[in-house]
């Protein structure tokens, strides 16, 4: 079994184009070519670790990833986020592979479903972008709307000023112009497309706080006790997507709006199915969209597969 460290995943990495990788991964989904089981999760007191896995038929390996979040590892001098994944051939389950990529692999296919997803939803003009949020996905998930958007003003909230302070600076130097905002209302007032990438256990967006026309990425709803978006928000939306309907029934904005009442499962639409246009996308700019990133293992696979490929990794013959 091959072991590829960071630095030869970063290389590998180099020569991917991930958006239209991740885009098949959430096609094969919807179509039913992938199996996906459900997420394997274990909450601690200080942090919590996620366990994805699954295989698409016809693919040469399965993937079993273990990524974990503890908010409080920065002031630790740690990151909060770290992880591994786990390559076997799907032939005869033998292990080929582990990438050591300390979560930057889940990071990076989180972002790019974000990107796809404003590729589909978002106005036709963005005039601002909203981030809720200050770490990693506050900024890959800004980072992978360049292609989607020429927009580069950024409006960000961030509980603590410090790292908000230092949001704005790092984000300069990727050619993007940050304002801090006052609290997440203003995200809604001033934005047309946002992204909410916190671990937030209760609502930071109300329902009159969207205006019309907006498109939100909810990324950070990824446990069933995390939560961003007022459900009210997905009852007046035009259009609910979900990465995974199954497991958003779990997790995610989706699961608390259903909960709630506030909307019914056959609202909701699936990312795959609207890549494919067989669910609707977008149609006016007046028009109100979510989409509900819970992370789906179908994006570890296609990214850890690519990665793989590309360090030299081949199944067994």
């Amino acid at each position: 079994m091959q072991v590829i460290a960071l630095a030869q995943i970063e290389r590998a990495l180099e020569g991917l184009d991930l958006l239209p990788l991740i885009e098949e991964g959430f096609v094969a989904y919807s179509e039913g070519r992938a199996v996906v089981p459900p997420v394997g999760e274990l909450i601690l007191d200080t942090g919590e670790v996620h366990i994805k896995y699954g295989f698409i038929r016809g693919g040469p390996f399965y993937v079993v990833k273990i990524a974990s979040g503890f908010y409080g590892n920065p002031s630790r001098g740690l990151p909060s986020g770290d992880g591994m994944m786990l390559l076997f051939d799907q032939a005869t389950g033998r292990p080929v592979a582990a990438l050591l990529d300390h979560g930057r692999l889940t990071d990076l296919r989180t972002a790019a479903a974000g990107a796809i997803a404003a590729r589909y939803l978002a106005p036709s003009r963005v005039e601002r972008i909203g981030v809720a949020g200050t770490g990693v996905q506050a900024r890959l998930q800004v980072q992978h709307l360049e292609p989607i958007t020429p927009c580069r003003a950024v409006l960000a909230w961030g509980r603590d000023k410090g790292r908000l302070e230092a949001y704005r600076h790092d984000m300069a130097k990727e050619g993007f112009e940050v304002e801090a905002a006052r609290d997440p209302a203003e995200l809604g007032a001033r934005c047309n497309l946002i992204v909410t990438a916190t671990p937030a256990i209760e609502p930071l967006l109300k329902t009159g706080d969207i205006r019309p026309g907006t498109h939100v990425s909810a990324i950070g709803s990824d446990a069933p006790h995390k939560q961003e978006l007022d459900p009210g928000i997905l009852a007046r939306a035009d259009l609910v997507v979900a990465d995974s309907r199954a497991q958003c029934r779990l997790r995610g904005e989706i699961a608390h709006a259903l909960d709630r009442g506030a909307i019914s499962l056959d609202r909701v639409v699936e990312l795959g199915d609207v890549i494919a246009a067989r669910a609707p996308r977008r149609t006016n700019d007046a028009q109100v969209t979510v989409f509900d990133s819970t992370g789906v293992a179908v994006q570890d696979i296609q990214i850890a597969t690519a990665v793989a490929r590309a360090a030299g990794v081949t199944p067994d013959a």
